[in-house]
């Protein structure tokens, strides 16, 4: 089968193409500038987009082909100004307002759409468990998170099956968070954020690339599914296992107050979080390689 991937020179992105490349599918990985998309796994392949329309690669879709939708800018490189805010959320929409013009332009259409979300879409949520029937908050990342689904659903009416992806923190040696929250151990100047009571909803890469070639997979899959670790823990919970991990201690807090001096609104992602638990994804029958998080600290890390 082909798959098509928008956002997958990301860090979940090229390491699912490795995944489904090395199974035998043809993977093409939607870039804006293919000449320069640099080393590919092997299986996969790139091809030009601009990130909004349909020009140039709708023609890849046919009936044997699958599409997973996850691009969009980093949340987390920078200071939330206005001008930043408006691309993190356009970078979503309209490039899902690209993939659905270019399944409607379709001669065949795809079997499934995987659509990428984050479980920051139920917003701040305190202790509450949340499954994927929990409303959506009215924070700035919820309605980002609302508008990246919305913007790709009508695919459902042209007959096309789509599930969504609602990440929680996905945890990788290569990159993203993890490598970020290690050094201060490493540093010995590890601890929990804030006062550590906010839930931090994580997720192994090698669970997150699972649980999305399970979806992709599983014809009776639709709607929305939680890709999180079944036992999300604190950042206090979580700050000790990583210490653990790296045979560090976990003595040194950083202050809300701090943290929101130095990244202004962008702490709050930080600072407030959901006890997202992958309901859904277990009901459908996926088995969790690293289901704890000192365990899956450690095979990340070792």
């Amino acid at each position: 089968m082909r798959v098509v991937i928008t956002g997958g020179t990301g860090l979940i992105g090229s390491a699912l193409a490795r995944e489904l490349g090395g199974a035998g599918h043809d993977v093409v990985i939607l870039t804006r500038d293919a000449a320069r998309a640099g080393p590919l796994p092997p299986g996969a392949r790139a091809a030009q987009w601009d990130g909004r329309t349909p020009a140039g690669w709708s023609a890849l879709l046919d009936g044997d082909t699958a599409v997973i939708h996850l691009a969009g800018e980093s949340i987390a490189s920078g200071r939330w100004s206005a001008a930043r805010k408006r691309r993190i959320r356009e970078s979503r929409v309209e490039s899902g307002k690209g993939v659905l013009a270019a399944i409607r332009q379709a001669s065949a259409r795809p079997r499934v759409l995987l659509q990428g979300s984050a479980v920051g879409i139920y917003g701040p949520c305190g202790d509450e468990v949340v499954t994927e029937s929990h409303p959506p908050g009215r924070d700035f990342l919820a309605q980002v998170c609302v508008e990246w689904e919305a913007a790709t659903a009508e695919v459902e009416s042209l007959g096309v099956r789509r599930a969504v992806l609602r990440t929680g923190i996905a945890l990788s040696g290569a990159g993203g968070a993890l490598p970020r929250m290690a050094l201060p151990f490493r540093l010995m100047a590890g601890g929990r954020l804030g006062n550590g009571r906010q839930w931090f909803p994580w997720i192994h890469i090698a669970d997150e690339v699972g649980a999305i070639r399970f979806l992709l997979e599983r014809e009776d899959a639709r709607g929305p599914f939680n890709l999180t670790a079944p036992r999300p823990l604190t950042n206090r919970d979580f700050s000790r296992a990583l210490g653990k991990a790296l045979h560090r201690p976990s003595l040194a807090p950083a202050p809300g107050f701090a943290l929101r001096l130095v990244l202004g609104e962008m702490a709050d992602a930080l600072l407030q979080g959901q006890r997202a638990v992958p309901h859904r994804l277990l009901e459908h029958g996926y088995v969790f390689r690293h289901p704890e998080a000192l365990g899956a600290l450690r095979d990340l890390l070792d």
